[in-house]
Order: structure tokens, then C-alpha cells, then sequence
């Protein structure tokens, strides 16, 4: 086994540290998630973690880890008794992102119950986890399903497998930790709220931090057990300060007046439910026992407040994270209790406040420490700063548009988001999971059977049982029993909903240049954004004006980064239709080669207008029918008003082999919407 980078020798990450240790010291406090730019250490100071967890006792020969001193009366591999049982280390389990439900929960070996009559159980990922780190990086990258049972288990310290007529019950009490990279796409709102706490982190801009994280990690590369020696102090120190606050924790006293002030600040943030009043409370005694204290403070709810609203307030991807500094201290003042003064009970390092990490040890004396400021962020690999020109999906847009000529118009607000029409790619795909298009899926509702290839995975019992009958005869087993071999064996085939990457092509010429028209328009491709984010698409943006079309966002799902380039958009010069349309196609022929079972949606966003060059209305016409051949479903929103109408959207649409639909049409509740299907069509098979 490698050895592991140390978690004392992580440079700056004060925040992130700190919810670590906090869930180490309690884990029912539900979990970190971290978000942050690539390279910033996330992995690393998550697997760290595990080395700092005292030992654990587990009955032997458990396959789920049950406590001698109270063993789990319902332990598929019990009854247990109690003993003096085997200590070993803390487990680290790790969720790859393709992992499969049986992977997570465990499965049921099915030929072993049909050709055996056994009924024999293989744990999964869950019960490796019980009483330790559960890690899933890029979490937003997960199934959604996977990211329901493996909440739902963390919430309720326990998984429950139903399936073939056998019932599988085991505890499930860890430590859950998700990484995630926000310019790969968000978490639903729901999934959000149920990790306790979240940090953000960042690589620091501080060039002499930087040099130091490079240093650190060149060292451990080269040697890394020399390395870990030289942190050997530190770490166990650290440990034993976990082992204390635990052992601190269940006397730690949550005051009414406090729980008042917990209360006051979820209200006054206007937080959902009452997941996070719970959280908070929970963070805060794990903060008194951190710091060596048995009585909660305001300093501890305010730092609760921070590493557990924020997630909790974004109620869609373009909600800005954080907290209102400002408005936590009112809040916190308005309720303080009389007992309590107005100095911090503890303001040195050790205290709740103290470095700004909440008691994390600070690093001033540890080894190759340099001199660091507290104020910047830091991590122990170095990164790419945002916005470089490697980051393709970088989400910062200019601080204000460049005019390119006299003709183009500054970018104006979006109107307000609606909720909009239901837009679809027909017939059947095979791509990743969403909630936009049908497809062959491992889950939803089973449609038919067929013959496994490879692994069996999802039994279709009906189909085996038909499959086994005409040949008892033959099997001599008539009248004594089914005799179920291997060919007989049919996998169910099931039909669900898949995402698509949905690419916008928006007109910013002159012809749309009005300022109530365009943002009439952002406001309607802000919707249709908002509907790709719920329903798990992946997005792309070209913008064409003037004399060229211009890739704005390569496909992505981060659709907060569509979003903020939609904001800056300017306006202006003539109407290059013919290039926007080239340029999607290029676009597609690149993502088909990337991820050729997802399938595109094509939405071009103009009022049908061609202008520039030679023939612009008749090159126009032979882009569109390019993805036309190539079978690319896709709508047009018809932006085109006033009194007289050419109606050229509409003979765009006929020639992408689509449907036009106009502005009023998208929103879900119009009268004119209801009249009009405008789901895309193709002439791709079914």
C-alpha cells in the first residue's frame, strides 16, 4: 500500500481541515462536501484523513464490521457475541464514478440461488464502509440513483437490499465525503442538503504558499515514507486530539439560548426544512469538544453557520454561494444570550474562531513550514489558476464586453427564467443517465429480456422460468423441481430517461439588437438552461454576429458557466445564420468522436434573418440540411415580432428537419403552448 500524503502537511486549506475533523470527531454531524477548482488537493486531504481515525475493534471474521461490545443483532452474518474482538484500521473505501448499484449495496449471487437453492449475499461498497470513510470523488458525476442510496444510507446508519425474494439488512454508519468540481455541473438542491457540511476551496494566489505546496509535494514523490516520518510527530499528536474530543463529546451541553441563535440564523437565511437547524447543532457541539470545551458558544454557531447554510441557500445553479457575512453577525447579536459577553471566550488558536480554521492546529512549528498567510487558501498540489487558457470551461466572463465596431450594442440583463416546454431528442438512446430523453438504462421500468452478456446483473425471473420449462423433460427432473442451468438465464432489459447535450446557437446580430427583445431572449435561453441543469444535460453555447460565429462555452455541464458568458453577451452587425450553423456542426462532429451515446439537441435562438456574403439565405439553407443528414434533432425558437412576420424561422426548421417554436409557445403554461407540440424531431431510427 502507498503511503499516503500526511494531513498535517497540508499547506493553508484552514476550512476544509476543519470540517474533516469536526466529522471525525462526530460523524453524525453528515458529512463534508468539497468543492473546488481542479488541482487543489481535495483527494488528498480526504484520503489523509483516514490515518488520523483511531483503530477499530470488529467481531472476526465479519464481513460487516460489527463491534464486538455491541454487535448488531440483525448482522447478515450473526448473531454475533459479545468479545474482546480484533482491532484493525480505520478503512478508506472509495466510490468510483462508474460504480454500479450491486457495487454500492452489495447483490445476490443469482446462479448460486437458482442452480443451489442458495440464498447467498456479497456485500458491497456500504458495508466495506461501516465505521469509516465512505469517499466519492466527482460525486456530481454520479448516478443519480447511486447518490440517493448512499444519502439515504448515511442518514439512516443503515442499507437495505430487497430484491429476488431476499431481504439483506446491515448497519451503514460512516463518515461520507464527496469531491466535486463545479464547472463539471452542480448537485440537485435535494442532494445538496444532505451532506452536512460544504467548503469551497481554492488554490492560493500567494506565490510563496505556492512555492511551498510544490516543495512538500516534490518531497513526498521522491521519498514518500521518509516524508511521513518527518510528519510523524504531528500526525499522532493531531490523533490523539480526534480521540479526545470524541471521548469529550457526548459532554458537550447545547444551551436553549444557543439553540435559539441556531433557530434565528436558519430562519433569517431562509433555509429549507429543518436538516440544517439539526446540522448546525450538531457542528457546534463537535466545535466545543474540538476546542476542549463543554458548553457551545455564539463563536461556535457562527462558524457552524458557515460550513453548513451555504449549500442550503441555492436553490438553483445561478444562486451565488456563500453567506452574508454581515447579516450572520446581526442575526447572532440580535439573539445572543444575556449569560454571555461580548468578548470571544476563546480567542487564541485553539478556540473556535482561532487562524481562521476553527482550532485546526496551526503550522508555524511543523516542518518546512514557511512563514504563511492565514488569509489565502491553499492546497497541497499545485493548480491551474481559473480562467487559464487550459480551462476551457472557466466561468469567469470579462468584466465588460469589448466593442468591436460602432454597430455593436452593450450586453443587456436577461429577463426573468421560466419554466418551459418540454423539449426531447425522439427514439431510443443509450446515453448517460438524465431526466430528458427515452434510453436503455440499467434502471426504470423493464421492458422485455434478453441474454446476459457478460455478468448477469438485473434477473428477469419470468423469461428463466420459461427459458428452464421446455427442457425439464429432457433434464429428468419433471414433477421434482425446476432445474434452472446458465442458458436459461435472462437479463431484464429496462427503459429510462437519459441527459443529451443540448447546444444553443443564439443570434446576437443587429436584427435582434433591441434591447427589450434581447432580453426577452436571454430570459428564455436562461429557462431552457435552468431545464438543462434539472434535468442533467450537458450544454454548449456558440453566439453569432457580425462576420463569424464564435464557440462561447464548449459542451459542459456546468450550466452556471452558459449562464454567466449569456449575461456578457453584446450585440450588434449582421446576421452570419450559415456560420452559427457550421460552427454547431463542427461542434457535434467533435462531441459525437467524445461521447458518442449521448445524444444533441440542436436549439437555435433567431428570428430566421441571413445576412453577409454571397447567398446568405441559400448557404444557410445547406448548413441546416447538413444536420438534417446526419439525423441531429433540434428546434428553433422563433424570435421574430411585430405585426408583419416573414415566418424564416419556420423554413429554417423545415430545413433542419425540426420544429420552430416561438417565444411565447416555450413557456410551459402559455395557451398557445398547449396547442403545439414542440418536441424536435429526426430522422434518426426509433
Amino acid at each position: 500500500m502507498s503511503t499516503r500524503y500526511p494531513f498535517t502537511a497540508v499547506v493553508g486549506m484552514d476550512d476544509l481541515r476543519l470540517a474533516l475533523l469536526l466529522n471525525a470527531v462526530s460523524p453524525a454531524v453528515g458529512g463534508v462536501l468539497v468543492r473546488g477548482e481542479k488541482g487543489t488537493a481535495k483527494s488528498t486531504a480526504v484520503r489523509a484523513l483516514a490515518d488520523l481515525l483511531p483503530e477499530v475493534a470488529v467481531v472476526p471474521g465479519c464481513r460487516f464490521s460489527c463491534d464486538p461490545a455491541a454487535p448488531d443483532p440483525r448482522c447478515p452474518d450473526g448473531p454475533h457475541e459479545s468479545g474482546p474482538g480484533v482491532a484493525r484500521a480505520a478503512r478508506m473505501v472509495e466510490l468510483p464514478v462508474g460504480a454500479s448499484e450491486d457495487r454500492l449495496v452489495g447483490a445476490l449471487d443469482i446462479e448460486r440461488a437458482l442452480g443451489e437453492g442458495v440464498k447467498a449475499f456479497e456485500p458491497g461498497l456500504l458495508a466495506d464502509a461501516h465505521r469509516g470513510i465512505l469517499y466519492v470523488d466527482e460525486v456530481n458525476l454520479l448516478h443519480d440513483h447511486l447518490i440517493d442510496l448512499l444519502l439515504d444510507a448515511a442518514a439512516m446508519g443503515s442499507s437495505y437490499v430487497e430484491r429476488e425474494g431476499v431481504s439483506v439488512r446491515h448497519a451503514a454508519r460512516f463518515l461520507l465525503v464527496g469531491t466535486m468540481n463545479p464547472e463539471e455541473g452542480e448537485l440537485r438542491p435535494q442532494l445538496l442538503d444532505r451532506f452536512g457540511l460544504t467548503v469551497e476551496v481554492a488554490a492560493s494566489r500567494e506565490p510563496a504558499q505556492r512555492v511551498e505546496v510544490v516543495r512538500r509535494r516534490l518531497a513526498h514523490d521522491d521519498d514518500p515514507a521518509a516524508f511521513a516520518a518527518r510528519w510523524a510527530d504531528e500526525e499522532g499528536a493531531l490523533r490523539q486530539r480526534v480521540v479526545a474530543a470524541r471521548e469529550l463529546l457526548p459532554s458537550v451541553v447545547l444551551g436553549d439560548a444557543v439553540l435559539l441563535q441556531i433557530a434565528a440564523t436558519c430562519a433569517a437565511f431562509e433555509v429549507d426544512g429543518m436538516r440544517a437547524d439539526i446540522v448546525m447543532a450538531r457542528t457546534a457541539t463537535a466545535l466545543a469538544a474540538w476546542a476542549g470545551r463543554t458548553d457551545v458558544t455564539s463563536d461556535d454557531v457562527r462558524q457552524a453557520a458557515l460550513l453548513a447554510l451555504p449549500h442550503r441557500r441555492r436553490r438553483n445553479p445561478f444562486d451565488a454561494p456563500g453567506l452574508d457575512q454581515d447579516k450572520l453577525d446581526e442575526t447572532l447579536e440580535q439573539f445572543r444570550g444575556e449569560d454571555e459577553g461580548d468578548d470571544d471566550p476563546d480567542p487564541g488558536p485553539e478556540g473556535p474562531g482561532g487562524g481562521g480554521g476553527g482550532g485546526v492546529p496551526p503550522q508555524g512549528d511543523s516542518p518546512e513550514s514557511p512563514a504563511e498567510s492565514p488569509e489565502a487558501p491553499d492546497a497541497s498540489e499545485p493548480s491551474e489558476p481559473a480562467g487559464s487558457p487550459d480551462s476551457a470551461d472557466a466561468v469567469e466572463p470579462p468584466a465588460s464586453p469589448v466593442p468591436s465596431g460602432p454597430k455593436e450594442r452593450a450586453a443587456v440583463k436577461s429577463a426573468e427564467p421560466f419554466r418551459t416546454k418540454m423539449l426531447s431528442v425522439p427514439g431510443l438512446g443509450e446515453g448517460a443517465a438524465g431526466r430528458r430523453s427515452r434510453a436503455r438504462t440499467e434502471h426504470g421500468r423493464t421492458t422485455g429480456s434478453r441474454r446476459p452478456q457478460g455478468a448477469l446483473t438485473k434477473l428477469h425471473l419470468t423469461a428463466t422460468v420459461q427459458a428452464a420449462a421446455p427442457h425439464q423433460r429432457a433434464r429428468g427432473r419433471v414433477g421434482r423441481g425446476l432445474v434452472v442451468r446458465r442458458d436459461d438465464l435472462r437479463q431484464a432489459t429496462r427503459e429510462g430517461r437519459e441527459g443529451n447535450l443540448v447546444l444553443f446557437v443564439v443570434d446576437a446580430s443587429g436584427s435582434m439588437a433591441a434591447r427589450q427583445r434581447m432580453s426577452a431572449v436571454k430570459g428564455a435561453v436562461l429557462s431552457l438552461l435552468l431545464d438543462a441543469y434539472q434535468r442533467r444535460d450537458k450544454v454548449g453555447l456558440i453566439t453569432f454576429r457580425g462576420k463569424e460565429a464564435e464557440l462561447a462555452l464548449p459542451p459542459t455541464s456546468s450550466v452556471d458557466a452558459a449562464a454567466a458568458r449569456l449575461e456578457t453577451l453584446p450585440t450588434g452587425g449582421r446576421t452570419p445564420l450559415a456560420a452559427g450553423l457550421l460552427k454547431a456542426h463542427d461542434v457535434l462532429r467533435v462531441e459525437r468522436l467524445r461521447d458518442p451515446s449521448r445524444r444533441p439537441l440542436l436549439v437555435v435562438v433567431t428570428d430566421g434573418r441571413a445576412t453577409g456574403g454571397p447567398e446568405p439565405v441559400a448557404l444557410a439553407g445547406r448548413a441546416a440540411r447538413l444536420h438534417a443528414a446526419e439525423g441531429t434533432a433540434s428546434v428553433v425558437v422563433d424570435c421574430e415580432s411585430g405585426m408583419v412576420r416573414l415566418g424564416l424561422a419556420g423554413e429554417l426548421a423545415r430545413e433542419l428537419g425540426g420544429s420552430a417554436v416561438t417565444l411565447d409557445e416555450l413557456r410551459a403554461d402559455s395557451i398557445a403552448g398547449l396547442v403545439k407540440d414542440v418536441q424536435g424531431t429526426s430522422r434518426r431510427a426509433a
